[in-house]
């Protein structure tokens, strides 16, 4: 009699679909909370940036580490030369002030480029530079593309344009463990960037997609033709009003 109220209270074992089914809900739902907890603290620390200087990067990080001073100075775009970010939309985005984020125009030209060989260019706009300077890592392939892509759609309905070219300026890298162009101002021309000629936003525009490796004093080769062509193409910024968004 003990032996069958013993079988009859042995629970069943539990159907390994149902286990299976489970496993994958838990971690369904785990996936769901990572997804939300992270587009909360992006959308916030967005919202935070829209008026507070970033205080640090994480490629001013990984300078830090690598032994390299971190030289950086904040600075108001009203109080940047205006040269300057007429200077960085002649040299790295010339449909800044009429895309949202992304130059589809600029993306399709440097693709037919780069498949005739030469020179490699990218398609990325100022907007997505501020977005991968900000929030990433400089390398990281796809994935970061993608998280990118994610930000700069953040910034473009958070900041505005205004915004995002004031922090651009101020978090850009200007030169190794040099930030932003008051800092890079006073690095290569001995003053801050409350004025700037035409010539000296040109150089530090110039230097702007490869700062390790390009100088703005006594630039050579292609940097010096870069930063001559920049120069020219203030003007051209100026008249045309292709910076009208940040006035």
């Amino acid at each position: 009699m003990s032996d069958f109220r013993q079988s009859r209270a042995a629970p069943f074992p539990r159907p390994r679909s149902a286990s299976r089914r489970g496993v994958i809900g838990w971690t369904l739902g785990w996936i769901v909370r990572l997804v939300l907890g992270f587009v909360l603290i992006s959308v916030l620390m967005v919202v935070v940036y829209r008026f507070v200087p970033p205080p640090i990067t994480l490629t001013m990080i990984g300078d830090a580490l690598g032994g390299h001073g971190i030289d950086k100075t904040w600075r108001p775009l009203s109080d940047i030369d205006r040269n300057m970010p007429r200077a960085a939309i002649a040299g790295e985005d010339s449909r800044f002030c009429t895309h949202h984020g992304f130059d589809f125009i600029a993306i399709e030209t440097a693709m037919v480029r780069n498949a005739r060989g030469g020179r490699i260019r990218g398609g990325s706009t100022i907007s997505q530079q501020t977005a991968k300077n900000v929030f990433l890592i400089q390398g990281g392939g796809y994935p970061r593309k993608a998280l990118e892509a994610y930000f700069t759609v953040l910034i473009e309905t958070i900041w505005g344009k205004r915004r995002i070219m004031e922090v651009y300026l101020n978090v850009a890298e200007t030169g190794i463990g040099t930030y932003g162009v008051d800092a890079a101002a006073h690095r290569y021309f001995g003053h801050d960037a409350s004025r700037l000629s035409p010539d000296e936003a040109g150089r530090i525009a110039a230097v702007l997609p490869l700062p390790k490796k390009r100088a703005a004093v006594a630039p050579r080769g292609f940097t010096r033709r870069h930063g001559n062509t920049i120069a020219r193409r203030v003007g051209v910024v100026r008249n045309d009003g292709l910076d009208a968004c940040l006035r």
